[in-house]
């Protein structure tokens, strides 16, 4: 009897021991066997980098799972199961589409607490007829107004103003939903003016001081029409406006 309940013991004993071991083997043989089924898949990606495509596509790669890109080309090397490259491919064929379009309208509209003769009048625009119950200005007349092509993600500037002393630029960022698309903007508004020269200056290229005026983000429906920001000019008299609109081109 005693005999037969120390087998047992030493049978148990050397069951536990083993399954660490049998664990151990089966789950290296099944990492062979993963290491087997690997394939590769090519992608030339159109239109998103490739180093950003990389850093988004790495939590649907299993362990073994490698993204390699091709230097000098927009192409990466996708190495895994097969039913994670899918879900990659899925991934991509989202991400990787053409950026929007858009065209955005910039106004500078100069506000007066006096006429501006010769200037353009903007007495019947709906928005000015909203900012005279907002605003001190008794008068307000065009500067300027640039139409600017833009794409989705970039930035984009152009120079406006009598003298093209104002310097716009905006990144958009296009958001689609199934009824309209809302354009979110990045946008600053400089004032470039030329620096006086001093009496003893040995050097004869201008210098030229720059001045922030407006620096913000908004949200617009595409197609909308809204006011950006009022900064003062000349000692507080006057004010320039920036209204924008923007549209996505399909």
């Amino acid at each position: 009897m005693k005999r037969a309940l120390l087998s047992l013991l030493v049978l148990a004993l050397v069951t536990v021991l083993a399954a660490p071991s049998f664990a151990e083997s089966a789950s290296q043989s099944a990492q062979l066997q993963d290491k087997a089924r690997m394939e590769n898949e090519l992608v030339r990606l159109k239109y998103v980098p490739a180093d950003r495509v990389r850093v988004l596509l790495s939590p649907y790669l299993s362990r073994e799972g490698r993204i390699t890109m091709m230097p000098n080309e927009n192409v990466i090397v996708v190495s895994d199961l097969r039913e994670n490259i899918e879900k990659v491919l899925r991934v991509i064929k989202q991400l990787d589409v053409k950026p929007a379009d858009l065209l955005i309208t910039v106004q500078l509209v100069l506000g007066s607490e006096a006429g501006e003769p010769g200037k353009e009048s903007m007495t019947n625009d709906p928005i000015i007829r909203e900012l005279r119950n907002l605003l001190k200005y008794k008068s307000y007349s065009l500067l300027d107004a640039s139409l600017l092509r833009a794409m989705d993600g970039t930035g984009s500037e152009v120079r406006i103003g009598d003298k093209a002393d104002f310097e716009f630029w905006v990144r958009p960022k296009v958001v689609r939903d199934e009824n309209s698309s809302l354009i979110q903007m990045e946008v600053r508004l400089r004032q470039i003016r030329l620096a006086g020269t001093p009496p003893n200056a040995t050097s004869s290229k201008p210098e030229y001081i720059t001045t922030d005026l407006i620096a913000t983000t908004l949200n617009i429906k595409s197609g909308d029409k809204t006011v950006v920001g009022v900064s003062k000019l000349d000692g507080g008299d006057k004010g320039l406006i920036l209204i924008l609109s923007g549209k996505v081109v399909d």
